[in-house]
């Protein structure tokens, strides 16, 4: 049970607008990345396979293959460190999380597209 102080401090570091997607969509996660004194952008691209959490403990899985090598990386929704999330395509899943993609490979690792108006090429 939260108390008025924790929604206090959490409502300050909440992002107001957040991008919709869902379980199975394939997006761009924007992430600030700091080498030293330098800062940059850099843009990890892959299908979400899990969201969970509320508040500002809510985040998502996102899973892409590299060089034949499953990579999968865990980001905060409210993070200071993720810029934007872009919805790229959607993707058609029947369930909540989508762990049977990682015992996939090749063509069996790419979900059926679904007409959607959040996606970018829609």
């Amino acid at each position: 049970m939260k108390t008025e102080l924790l929604d206090a401090v959490e409502k300050k570091n909440i992002k107001a607008k957040l991008p919709y997607f869902e379980v199975g969509d394939t997006v761009d996660v924007h992430c600030k990345i700091q080498e030293g004194e330098k800062s940059r952008t850099q843009i990890f691209t892959g299908v979400v396979i899990a969201r969970s959490g509320r508040g500002m403990n809510e985040h998502f899985i996102v899973r892409r293959i590299v060089e034949d090598e499953g990579v999968e990386r865990t980001f905060p929704i409210h993070s200071p460190n993720v810029i934007d999330v872009k919805p790229v395509r959607s993707g058609k899943a029947r369930r909540a999380k989508l762990y049977f993609l990682r015992d996939r490979t090749g063509k069996g690792v790419k979900l059926s597209q679904k007409r959607s108006e959040h996606t970018a090429g829609a």
